[in-house]
């Protein structure tokens, strides 16, 4: 214990060049997965259509998607011999990126509509009433439904950064490359590096529940 402490107190190197990776790809896969997250929730919260309820059990079932499962078909995908193979992102960190963004995107979609659907109904007649397009309308509502959507975000977050069954079968745990804090943490495990392992364990759980704090603070208390 006191060893890893030491290994975070000294400014380690490697661990820091680790986290610093793990919190880039999980960081830049959950935007990425919410230009087309949020979109889609607010089309399913708003608008009527039909399959309408199936399409959002489908994106409340695919939350717990096991990530090997995933990762295996990406894998299959991104391969050499996949149709995408020619771009190469296996083993890179865009590789673990796309691969973060689709496993979270139920979860932005679900968590998100969930929020837009609890706003007051009545706020969405008010808007057009006042004479707001649609478009105009869905931004009142977005706005209304703002922590809700930083929820969903958030918890979108975490889950990408704590996965490690994308990051491994898509990034290969490459050292200096690909190696973020849950697949280090496995490797060094079995290496028997004890230490290091706890040390990079007490780096992800400070930054995931840092995130859910900050959030958290920031948020304004309802009057």
């Amino acid at each position: 214990m006191i060893r890893a402490i030491g290994l975070i107190l000294s400014g380690d190197p490697e661990v820091y060049r680790i986290a610093s990776l793990s919190l880039y790809t999980a960081g830049t896969g959950t935007l990425l997965s919410c230009t087309w997250s949020i979109p889609i929730s607010t089309v399913l919260a708003l608008r009527n259509f039909h399959g309408k309820r199936v399409l959002k059990g489908l994106f409340n079932a695919a939350i717990g998607i096991p990530t090997v499962a995933l990762g295996l078909y990406l894998y299959l995908v991104l391969s050499r011999s996949g149709p995408l193979g020619s771009f190469q992102f296996l083993y890179t960190p865009n590789a673990i990126i796309i691969g973060q963004s689709i496993l979270v995107s139920p979860i932005v979609v679900s968590f998100s509509a969930s929020a837009l659907e609890s706003v007051d109904p009545e706020l969405r007649d008010l808007a057009r009433t006042l004479g707001a397009s649609d478009l105009q309308t869905y931004g009142v509502i977005i706005k209304e439904a703002s922590w809700g959507v930083i929820l969903a975000v958030m918890a979108a977050f975490n889950r990408a950064f704590g996965e490690l069954g994308i990051a491994m079968m898509l990034g290969g745990n490459i050292r200096y490359v690909t190696r973020l804090l849950t697949t280090a943490i496995a490797l060094e495990t079995a290496r028997g590096e004890i230490a290091l392992s706890i040390a990079l364990s007490f780096i992800l759980l400070a930054i995931t529940v840092s995130v859910s704090v900050a959030v958290n603070l920031a948020r304004k208390p309802t009057s």
